[in-house]
C-alpha cells in the first residue's frame, strides 16, 4: 500500500484471493470501480474495497449469479431489493433440495451391497423411472408403456 491509502489491482487480487481479470471485469461492468489509475494500473481505495466485499457478500456468500448480484447492488428501493433477494432465496432452496437428493443417492450407493449398482433394485428402479420420464417427453410417445421395467404410470397420468 502506498502512503495515499490506495492499493494496486495486484495487491487487491492477492489480498482478496481473486484473479486480476475478475477485478478488471467488475470495473468494466461498473460493479466495483477502481477510483484511480496510475500508468494504466487500477488502484482501489478503502471505499472500493468495501464495495468489493459487499459484492462478494451477494455473489459468493449468498451464491447469487453475477447478473443477480449486479441488480441487487444497483437496486434503489428496499422493495426491489427484497424481490431480488426472494428470488435468490428460492434458487438457494432449490439447490439445497437437489444437494440433499444427491447426498441421499450417494449415501445409498455407499450402503448398497450390490457389486454392480445396476443390479441393485433401488438403483434399477431409479434408472428405469428416469428413462421412462425422458422418453415421455418425446412427441407422440406412449412413454414406452410396454417396455420391460416400465411402470406405465407416466402414460396413465397423461
Amino acid at each position: 500500500m502506498s502512503s495515499s491509502g490506495l492499493y494496486s489491482i495486484g495487491e487487491v487480487a492477492a489480498a482478496f484471493r481473486l484473479p486480476v481479470s475478475t477485478l478488471r471485469y467488475y470495473d468494466d461492468i461498473g460493479l466495483v470501480t477502481a477510483p484511480v489509475r496510475r500508468s494504466r494500473v487500477r488502484h482501489y481505495d478503502r471505499a472500493a474495497l468495501e464495495q468489493l466485499v459487499y459484492v462478494q457478500m451477494w455473489c459468493v456468500d449468498a451464491m447469487m449469479s453475477l447478473e443477480h448480484t449486479a441488480a441487487t447492488v444497483a437496486s434503489t428501493s428496499r422493495e426491489e431489493r427484497h424481490s431480488l433477494i426472494e428470488r435468490a432465496r428460492a434458487d438457494v432452496t432449490e439447490r439445497i433440495a437437489r444437494l440433499t437428493e444427491a447426498r441421499e443417492r450417494l449415501d445409498h450407493m455407499l450402503r448398497c451391497p450390490a457389486d454392480n449398482p445396476m443390479t441393485c433394485p433401488v438403483t434399477l428402479k431409479q434408472v428405469r423411472k428416469r428413462v421412462d420420464e425422458s422418453l415421455g417427453r418425446l412427441p407422440g410417445s406412449a412413454n414406452a408403456a410396454g417396455a420391460p421395467g416400465s411402470s406405465g404410470t407416466e402414460a396413465a397420468a397423461r
